[in-house]
């Protein structure tokens, strides 16, 4: 019987997909008890044991072999596997099944899931790039004003142009910042609202305060405030106690009135 499948331990570089694509590190532990699966299946309890031994003699040579030793833990993996496939057909007598085994269901319905989170991910990676490649187009174009409606996620966009240093990020601040103060959008939404103090930068927030507190003062603020942005900009704090102070004063005249 030969268990070994020819396999010698050897240095293997990761592997390599796409020019533009980040490698991905082989898990040479893992191939390890994929092949060891893959031999022992139908295999009976004595089987197991002899290809077990034939393992242990293969590790036992490779200890005096420089390249071999550096295996990144196959060798390792499929003694353990091999130990562990014995040991269950010791309780089950065999013939070993894959298919039937826990572990090995475990794991594949484990590495499913990671490969869906994984694809979610990659998803909501693409739509967020898609939706700031929109708000730039936009915002350099003039034509991003209380017709566009913000949508979940939109933070998200505002934060991947500025980490980009794209200059149409500052319309789309301006954008946000209204939204927030109008409640417009998903802004309508308190949870949203809530949600953006920890989303949406400082000077972005401060503006929204400053444009909700001047609108209920009665102030026109539909345009011509390009110093509220600067004033967030500069002094964010200094911007939110303007807003607080207008608020209060807006309150208690309507208190007196």
């Amino acid at each position: 019987m030969n268990t070994s499948d020819r396999w010698r331990a050897r240095r293997v570089p990761e592997a390599r997909g796409r020019a533009d694509a980040p490698r991905t590190p082989i898990d040479y532990a893992k191939v390890g008890r994929s092949s060891v699966r893959r031999r022992a299946r139908g295999m009976t309890h004595s089987e197991a044991v002899a290809a077990l031994e034939e393992a242990e003699l293969h590790a036992h040579l490779d200890r005096r072999d420089e390249a071999a030793a550096d295996d990144g833990g196959r060798r390792a993996a499929e003694l353990a596997e091999w130990q562990r496939v014995v040991q269950l057909l010791a309780a089950t007598g065999g013939p070993y099944d894959p298919d039937a085994d826990v572990v090995v269901q475990e794991e594949l319905a484990e590495e499913r899931r990671r490969e869906e989170a994984e694809q979610q991910r990659r998803q909501e990676q693409q739509r967020v790039a898609d939706r700031a490649e929109e708000l730039a187009r936009l915002g350099g174009a003039g034509r991003l004003d209380r017709s566009v409606p913000t949508q979940a996620g939109d933070e998200a966009a505002r934060e991947l142009l500025d980490e980009n240093g794209d200059y149409r990020a500052a319309k789309v601040d301006d954008w946000l910042a209204r939204a927030l103060a109008d409640q417009s959008g998903h802004y309508a939404d308190p949870a949203a609202r809530a949600a953006a103090v920890s989303l949406l930068p400082v000077p972005v927030r401060a503006r929204a305060a400053l444009l909700a507190a001047l609108a209920r003062t009665g102030a026109p603020v539909d345009g011509g405030l390009e110093f509220v942005g600067r004033l967030a900009q500069a002094d964010p704090d200094a911007t939110t106690a303007l807003a607080a102070w207008l608020e209060t004063a807006a309150a208690v005249k309507g208190g007196t009135a």
